[in-house]
C-alpha cells in the first residue's frame, strides 16, 4: 500500500517585477496634500447637490502577491464631472487647480477596504478617452504612484485596443457597473499593490 506523501514545502505567492518606470508620475504630489492620519476609509468625493448619478467606487487593497489586505494605503482620486470637465478646483494647489473639485483622499483600515461616494464622470467634451476616475497610490513609507483608471466596460472608449493598451498597474481598471439595492451605480476596483524597484 502506497504510503501519503509527505507535504511539500509551502509555496509563497510570486509578486510581479517591479516597474523600473513605477514613480515616473505626473500628479502624484497630490496623494500628500492630505496628512494620512487624518484620512478616513470612507470619502464623498462629490456633494449632494453636485449633478450628475450617483456612483460608490468602492474595494479593496492587496499587499503585492495579492495574499492579504493592505492597511494604511492612502488612495487619491479624482475625475470630471457630469460635463467631462475638471471643473471648479480651488487654488489650494495646483493639484486642486487641475484636478477639479471631484477629487479626494481615503485611507485604508485594516481590512484593505476603501469607498468614494461620488457621481459617475463624463468622457472628455472631445472624446479623446473614455468615462474614467484617476486613482494614486500612496504607501507607507513609499513614493505615491498612478494605477490604471478605473473605466466602465462596454461604455464608449472602452475597446479591444484600449484594454490591451492597458499597464494593468494595481491590476485591472475595467468594472462592470452594478446596482446597489437602493440603485445606486456601483463600481468594485479591487487594488492590488505594485512590487517597488530595488
Amino acid at each position: 500500500m502506497a504510503q501519503p506523501s509527505a507535504p511539500g514545502p509551502s509555496v509563497s505567492p510570486a509578486l510581479p517585477a517591479a516597474r523600473p518606470n513605477l514613480y515616473n508620475c505626473e500628479g502624484c504630489e497630490a496623494v500628500g496634500e492630505r496628512r494620512a492620519t487624518t484620512l478616513a476609509a470612507t470619502v464623498d468625493l462629490a456633494g449632494p447637490d453636485e449633478p450628475g448619478e450617483r456612483m460608490i467606487l468602492t474595494g479593496r487593497v492587496l499587499t503585492a502577491d495579492g495574499s492579504a489586505p493592505a492597511a494604511g494605503v492612502v488612495i487619491y482620486a479624482h475625475h470630471t464631472n457630469h460635463d467631462g470637465l475638471y471643473a471648479n478646483g480651488s487654488n489650494e494647489s495646483m493639484w486642486s487647480r487641475r484636478h477639479g473639485r471631484l477629487r479626494g483622499w481615503a485611507r485604508t483600515g485594516a481590512d484593505g477596504r476603501y469607498t468614494f461616494n461620488t457621481i459617475k464622470p463624463a468622457p472628455y467634451p472631445d472624446r479623446t478617452m473614455p468615462a474614467h476616475v484617476h486613482l494614486f497610490v500612496g504607501e507607507p513609507g513609499r513614493p505615491p504612484y498612478y494605477i490604471d483608471d478605473v473605466v466602465f466596460e462596454g461604455e464608449f472608449g472602452v475597446t479591444a485596443a484600449y484594454r490591451k493598451a492597458c499597464e494593468l498597474r494595481g491590476g485591472d481598471g475595467v468594472v462592470r457597473l452594478g446596482r446597489t439595492p437602493d440603485g445606486i451605480l456601483l463600481a468594485q476596483r479591487d487594488i492590488r499593490l505594485e512590487t517597488h524597484p530595488a
